[in-house]
């Protein structure tokens, strides 16, 4: 049966994903530098160059039997309100890299985007329910992923609708921004860690529910 599955969001040591006041020069907002990533961005080069590794195992999962992908609005883009144009097609460039339908969550809703590669961009305010089963439709029984932010999966965590939640802890301090894990009320009950392995750049923890653990 297919699942759904996040993968390598990277988390400080005081639980911070994402800082405040995200915009171009600062696509992962303020108070979070280009460190906090370091780790993925060398793994997914080494992955690139056939090398192997704790860090670039754990970043090739996050690529196996993945048929779509779920984000928010503030992963696609640094824009805000109504669209002023259409011309952002995201960070990427023209040849994205996820090679299948994306669905992006937004209240402001656009026509869908067709780019190189097989990446469409799917624009949608419908309830996470929703959006899930048409990411499972698309996925066409493959497993679905939410690249992110946090507030997305939190969404997805309330509702109790992730089978998998892969963490990268950094050992760096924030201090302010959004924490993944806050807020979440009964959303983390029924899981449980089943793997917790470090690198010397972080340390990687694999959460399934328990109904799962032996699968």
């Amino acid at each position: 049966m297919p699942k759904l599955r996040v993968h390598n969001v990277t988390v400080s040591l005081d639980g911070f994903a994402a800082g405040t006041d995200q915009r171009m020069d600062a696509p992962f907002g303020d108070g979070i530098d280009d460190s906090l990533h370091d780790w993925m961005f060398a793994a997914m080069k080494d992955h690139a160059d056939g090398k192997q590794g704790t860090d670039v195992d754990f970043v090739a999962r996050g690529e196996d039997n993945i048929g779509a992908t779920i984000m928010g609005r503030n992963m696609f883009g640094p824009c805000r309100g109504p669209w002023e144009n259409e011309a952002w097609t995201g960070w990427w460039g023209d040849n994205p890299p996820f090679h299948h339908p994306v669905f992006v969550h937004t209240h402001h809703t656009r026509p869908s985007v067709s780019l190189k590669g097989g990446t469409d961009f799917h624009f949608t305010d419908e309830p996470v329910e929703t959006v899930l089963a048409r990411a499972y439709e698309a996925a066409d029984g493959k497993d679905v992923r939410i690249g992110g932010g946090p507030a997305t999966i939190q969404q997805y965590l309330r509702a109790g609708l992730v089978d998998e939640l892969h963490l990268a802890i950094v050992p760096l301090l924030v201090g302010k921004g959004e924490r993944l894990l806050d807020n979440l009320g009964e959303g983390v009950d029924g899981y449980e860690v089943v793997e917790l392995v470090s690198s010397p750049a972080v340390t990687h923890a694999r959460l399934v529910r328990r109904s799962q653990a032996g699968e």
